[in-house]
């Protein structure tokens, strides 16, 4: 390994190109691209996640018409002195009741049975909001771990050729005498490695490029390598904030709604009235009489304090986690950010220096070994540093956009809020 290094250092100026070296062999070449951008769109427009959103704000909206809604007045009838004995026998001397009660709300329970409905509209429509990230965070993911799939199928394909190479080679070298016929086995056996791995890398690329397809509703031929080749350079990335986050705005609208809750509450502990008037028909004289009432229920075993306690509790519940909330949106933002500066840093590094490095070093061995310079244990050893150096550049390159959709999501905005927008 050391002669070959020092043949790649003498052979520098004639390295190969890099993007020479890393394009997969794609047979659909001709297909148009699908970019991430577009897939976005796609997702957007048939997602069952964006209709259960809407369907939540729907449900939110009908609860604050409910919510607005008076109580119905009752229909009140009543018969007296019936089914007697002496002159109250049968119906002779009945009166007979009938009239309308109507409730009346006080301590302003409608009110504030709207402002809870009000509040669950604002987590409603934020909640719509953070599935919209939501989907744009999957379609992200499952988009790059699509892409990285078809260049480990590039990787593995060019793998198979080269171990057929090799496979060549040694049986020159073994027709010539000039190698042990255990070298043509060894080649052989990395030949069938070498296609065992493609068939993996075609039937995982197949099931990412479906999950894909599921999210879109729709075929995916190629998608986009140079979106997936991008790196940021060095010293680009600034740090992120996470205040004004969705999770922190959703629990901020829980908290809203715990509040309102506890209004509510408080609203139950004033008593209704229901006022009743009605016509009392007697049979004796046939003559009517008015008949008005007034009922006024007692808050004797039950006063409302304990459902104030309860909405209290959960207000103050509310409010501890809309602090955890806080905290754990800026640990994951922070812990984002590295993830994807460190993947980027892997990936930089494995395909600047390091993969022209092992690029070159391969193609020296094979000549070398074609010309019987370098031993078969000396070709297999770059080889296996190359198949390592791109798969290292792919996974970093992964792993990149994976965390950076990750910390996009983590601070991707919140609407604002119409008392912050006074």
């Amino acid at each position: 390994m050391y002669r070959i290094i020092a043949a790649v250092l003498a052979a520098g100026a004639c390295a190969s190109s890099l993007q020479a070296q890393t394009t997969p062999t794609d047979p659909a070449a001709s297909a148009p691209v699908l970019t991430l951008a577009e897939a976005l769109d796609r997702a957007g427009a048939s997602s069952p996640f964006q209709d259960a959103a809407a369907a939540g704000i729907r449900a939110a909206e009908a609860q604050r018409r409910v919510a607005g809604l008076r109580p119905n007045p009752s229909i009140v009838g009543e018969a007296e002195n019936v089914a007697g004995t002496g002159i109250y026998q049968g119906l002779r001397s009945s009166e007979t009741t009938v009239g309308l009660a109507l409730p009346l709300e006080l301590g302003g329970k409608r009110g504030a049975r709207i402002a809870v409905a009000e509040a669950q509209i604002g987590r409603a429509g934020l909640q719509a909001v953070i599935a919209r990230a939501d989907l744009r965070l999957r379609v992200t993911q499952t988009y790059n771990a699509a892409a990285a799939a078809q260049r480990r199928v590039g990787i593995a394909e060019d793998q198979v050729g080269i171990a057929a190479e090799v496979v060549r080679a040694a049986r020159v070298r073994v027709q010539a005498g000039r190698a042990s016929p255990l070298e043509e086995q060894r080649a052989d056996v990395a030949r069938i490695a070498a296609e065992g791995a493609l068939e993996r890398a075609r039937r995982s690329a197949e099931a990412a490029s479906s999950n894909l397809a599921r999210l879109l509703g729709m075929p995916v031929g190629r998608l986009d390598h140079q979106w997936f080749d991008a790196v940021p350079p060095p010293g680009t990335s600034r740090p992120a904030a996470a205040t004004g986050s969705l999770a922190v705005a959703a629990a901020r609208a829980d908290l809203d709604t715990a509040s309102a809750q506890v209004r509510l509450a408080r609203s139950q502990r004033v008593p209704d009235l229901t006022v009743s008037a009605s016509a009392r028909r007697l049979e004796q004289t046939n003559d009517v009489a008015a008949v008005f009432g007034i009922s006024i229920p007692l808050n004797v075993f039950n006063n409302g304090r304990a459902a104030i306690a309860v909405a209290e509790a959960q207000r103050e519940q509310a409010d501890a986690q809309r602090r955890v909330a806080t905290l754990d949106v800026e640990q994951d933002v922070a812990t984002a950010q590295a993830e994807a500066e460190n993947a980027a840093t892997t990936a930089r590094n494995a395909t600047g220096p390091a993969l022209a490095a092992a690029t070159e070093a391969a193609r020296i061995a094979r000549i070398g070994y074609r010309e019987g310079k370098f031993g078969q244990l000396d070709l297999l050893d770059a080889e296996r540093t190359l198949l390592d150096t791109r798969t290292a550049a792919i996974d970093a390159l992964a792993a990149h956009h994976d965390a950076q959709a990750r910390l996009e999501r983590l601070i991707a905005p919140a609407p604002r809020r119409k008392d912050d927008q006074r």
